[in-house]
């Protein structure tokens, strides 16, 4: 097995100008003009959506709030290369795959404001809501490609982590398992640089798609900020899945520009030249170049995508605003699927305890 993860792929440099690579090019030969503007305004939206949401967490509508500035093209590359019926697995930071895959902007933050236990039905999308606790999507990923597998279906199942998840056993345990059964199943891994405040060779010294080899499953480094390197090799990876191949690791060499969360200050441990680095190879600005050599960048894209971007973002602003607050009793609901005796108990009691605070009040 060739190793591909002693270069990251590359097929558009940071200025703009196209890297020819005959192994990795007709994976992208379908990608023309509309295509490249659709990346570019997916993209431009992602970040606005990303803007409007940390706003709106400063401004103390949201409890919380995961940036993905920096992450738009290893998140939007990568969503359109899965199709409808593929089901994606996301970890927390993932709103750019989200909205490619068909979520409202409107219930992106339920979640985040503290309204619900959840934002969409992830059976209209196959996509799973954000899940917090690092590491555990993969092995959920894992069992549900395997049981696709065991069905008969011949859809691929993504599941996307950041390079601090790598180092948690869940992740291993899904890699193992993966290997052993054949499971169809997609290994995303957005190395962003950074663990909350642990620089990445902390997690590992050697790239972290070379631990693929271990598990005996392929594997690919991707110029992250790359949109149709990204696009590419996820393809690859996702037509192996669905054809019976097995499983895949995919490592998306990128940057959070900002902080892990919104509760995060990133000036505690690195440094305005580090970020200045990674600004130098911004995602977008890589596509704007790209569509400005080939002619393609104009007024009337520029037009479009800002009408775009601040639809989603009045959509997504007006709807967070809106957000009926639950009421203490949702607590206990959707603990069990039926009703349960213990439940009923504990919310008889809690509400008894809340009816005390308001007969004290009126005393």
């Amino acid at each position: 097995m060739a190793d591909r993860t002693a270069f990251p792929v590359q097929l558009v440099q940071p200025d703009g100008r196209r890297v020819y690579r005959p192994d990795w090019e007709p994976l992208v030969s379908d990608v023309g003009p509309d295509l490249l503007a659709d990346l570019y305004e997916d993209m431009v939206v992602a970040r606005r959506i990303d803007t409007e949401a940390t706003a709106l967490q400063r401004q103390g509508q949201l409890g919380i709030w995961a940036p993905l500035l920096g992450q738009e093209a290893a998140q939007v590359g990568s969503a359109h290369a899965l199709h409808p019926d593929d089901y994606v697995f996301t970890s927390y930071r993932e709103h750019a795959v989200a909205y490619c895959r068909g979520v409202d902007p409107a219930v992106l933050t339920r979640m985040w404001r503290g309204c619900a236990y959840s934002g969409w039905d992830p059976a209209t999308v196959n996509t799973t809501n954000p899940a917090i606790v690092v590491g555990t999507q993969g092995l959920h990923a894992t069992g549900y490609a395997l049981g696709v597998r065991l069905d008969g279906a011949e859809i691929a199942t993504i599941v996307y982590f950041g390079d601090g998840a790598t180092s948690q056993g869940d992740l291993s345990e899904a890699l193992v398992f993966a290997s052993s059964f054949d499971a169809p199943v997609v290994f995303f891994c957005q190395n962003n640089q950074w663990a909350i405040s642990a620089p990445v060779h902390v997690q590992s010294p050697y790239p972290i798609a070379a631990r693929a080899a271990g598990f005996g499953m392929p594997a690919v480094q991707v110029d992250g900020n790359d949109v149709l390197a990204v696009l590419a090799v996820t393809r690859q990876a996702v037509r192996r899945a669905r054809e019976g191949g097995g499983p895949s690791f995919v490592e998306a060499i990128t940057y959070r520009m900002g902080p892990h969360t919104t509760s995060d200050d990133p000036t505690r441990y690195r440094t305005a030249a580090d970020t200045a680095v990674w600004a130098a190879r911004d995602p977008i600005d890589r596509m704007r170049r790209l569509l400005d050599r080939e002619g393609l960048f104009d007024d009337a894209l520029t037009t479009r995508v800002q009408a775009r971007a601040d639809a989603v973002a009045a959509r997504l602003r007006e709807s967070t605003l809106a957000m009926p607050d639950p009421g203490p009793d949702a607590l206990f609901d959707h603990v069990y699927a039926t009703d349960h005796p213990l439940i009923a108990e504990e919310r008889a009691g809690y509400r008894a305890y809340l009816d005390g605070f308001t007969e004290e009040a009126g005393s």
